[in-house]
């Protein structure tokens, strides 16, 4: 057996036992292509001919042709897991990934909300006065579409086409997305609109949707702010941001089935690899589950 064929079993079982999408298995396949191509040119024909030397000189030729510390930091993690697969299936019985460190400007996990927390956070602004209105409002989007917190706080009354349920977005260097928006984040919005923001536009001249009680858009950290001491106020231990309810939003669509493209679409990451982080966390939650609850785990 030539290296090819451990891939491709390799693939087939993240497809069959793993039920990974089309899109992460292209990512996957992606990344291997070039490690199963550099081990052929090396002439390596079997998993025990691989050594950490190898991996190291892969890496290395990564790196000179220009593959960023996260692209790097990504196709080893992929190799790692084709090594594992390969020790797991008495393929190999050693896996020479097992010394090899990370690329050392590859960014942690992001840190998610668990449903639950997420849950309270939006039922946290309580009565229906306007700066209440305008917390739920702008909770509620956030999560229903992972915006920035940038892009949330820019947003203009043009920029919204809730008859059909969506809005846009300009995301880095302005470039300009469409987001939908679920039923329950349109509800919050029609609210806000209809019942607090003329209070809060003093003047009638306000450009942004969401204002401050002086009538001025409400800055990012405002509403840093006003997110922390809403988690507080909910219950929430953990350390929350703005960007953990977009961490969120993007890791509990992908536990829910939803497709990669989709949510780098979404999210609006011109790079797929960045939003592939994310599989890394849901896999990371299942495995979690696995060793708390399974018998054998």
């Amino acid at each position: 057996m030539d290296m090819d064929i451990f891939f491709d079993h390799f693939l087939n079982f993240l497809e069959v036992e793993r039920g990974l999408s089309r899109n992460t298995l292209d990512a996957y396949g992606r990344d291997l292509t070039r490690y199963v191509t550099f081990l052929d040119m090396a002439g390596v024909k079997t998993p025990e001919d691989i050594s950490p030397s190898h991996i190291m000189r892969f890496l290395s030729g990564l790196k000179s042709q220009g593959l960023v510390a996260r692209s790097r930091a990504r196709t080893l993690a992929a190799v790692r897991t084709f090594h594992k697969f390969l020790v797991n299936e008495k393929f190999a019985t050693n896996n020479p990934t097992g010394q090899i460190t990370m690329p050392k400007s590859f960014s942690p996990l992001p840190h998610t909300l668990s449903p639950e927390n997420v849950e309270k956070l939006l039922a946290s602004p309580k009565g229906n006065d306007p700066l209440a209105l305008r917390d739920r409002a702008m909770l509620e989007i956030l999560y229903a579409t992972g915006l920035r917190v940038s892009e949330l706080v820019t947003l203009k009354i043009n920029d919204l086409q809730l008859d059909v349920g969506y809005l846009t977005a300009f995301g880095k260097r302005r470039k300009q997305r469409i987001v939908p928006m679920g039923e329950t984040a349109i509800e919050a919005l029609r609210d806000y609109l209809s019942h607090a923001r003329a209070v809060l536009d003093k003047t009638g001249q306000a450009s942004c949707i969401f204002l401050n009680r002086s009538g001025a858009g409400l800055t990012r950290q405002g509403f840093w702010k006003m997110i922390k001491r809403r988690a507080l106020e909910s219950g929430i231990t953990v350390n929350i941001t703005p960007h953990t309810v977009r961490h969120s939003f993007a890791t509990h669509l992908l536990e829910n089935g939803a497709d990669l493209r989709s949510v780098q679409a979404m999210l609006g990451h011109a790079d797929i690899s960045t939003t592939q982080i994310y599989t890394h966390v849901t896999r990371e939650r299942l495995s979690k589950v696995i060793e708390k609850h399974h018998p054998r785990g």
